[in-house]
């Protein structure tokens, strides 16, 4: 059906932002719970991924609302109507679809060690102060800035302590994942990570 497919477009040209079905919905031409149910089959179809946010019953000031991921940059990139990558690299949508990579490959690590329900978040705030991924583990979070830049700063991490002022949070180590060719460390507890690690 053609306007499923354009709702598959709107949903690639959205990949790393978060999620708003009446805008979706809106573009395409179709109800919002036309358009729940219908992202609904692309989740549980491993097309998209729902990146959930990080609160607990403290943080007042957090967003809730997941962030949408598309799996697979290279039909993302189909859908959008990109057909060169070095255009792509320099377009508009260049960070969106670096950050979507990252974020599909550390996804696919957990799914491919069987863990279907990985502890993936992000965090964003009311003053729009945003974490792009945290990892939660052994009850430790550890936060993830991923920036398409081979020049990183510690300003890229500042974020990373808006962490520190949520009670009963312990954050661990932090990364930049960037363009930079080796283990950069910023200060003291993180460190910019070339995207080949990944």
């Amino acid at each position: 059906e053609l306007a499923f497919v354009k709702f598959l477009s709107a949903a690639a040209a959205r990949t790393g932002q978060m999620l708003n079905y009446s805008e979706m919905a809106r573009d395409v031409g179709v109800s919002v719970p036309t358009a729940e149910r219908w992202l609904s089959v692309l989740a549980s179809s491993g097309i998209v991924y729902l990146l959930r946010p990080f609160y607990n019953n403290i943080t007042k000031r957090a967003i809730k609302t997941p962030k949408l991921y598309f799996l697979d940059t290279g039909l993302a990139a189909c859908l959008t109507k990109w057909s060169d990558p070095r255009v792509l690299e320099a377009g508009s949508m260049s960070g969106a679809f670096f950050e979507t990579f990252i974020v599909s490959e550390i996804l696919k690590s957990y799914f491919n060690a069987g863990i279907c329900d990985p502890p993936l978040y992000y965090y964003r705030d009311k003053e729009m102060r945003e974490i792009d991924l945290i990892i939660e583990r052994d009850g430790r979070l550890h936060p993830i800035e991923i920036k398409k830049t081979a020049n990183p700063r510690r300003e890229d991490v500042y974020n990373f302590y808006e962490l520190d002022k949520i009670p009963g949070v312990v954050r661990g180590e932090g990364a930049l994942i960037c363009m930079y060719d080796k283990v950069l460390p910023l200060d003291g507890e993180n460190n910019a990570v070339p995207v080949s690690y990944v």
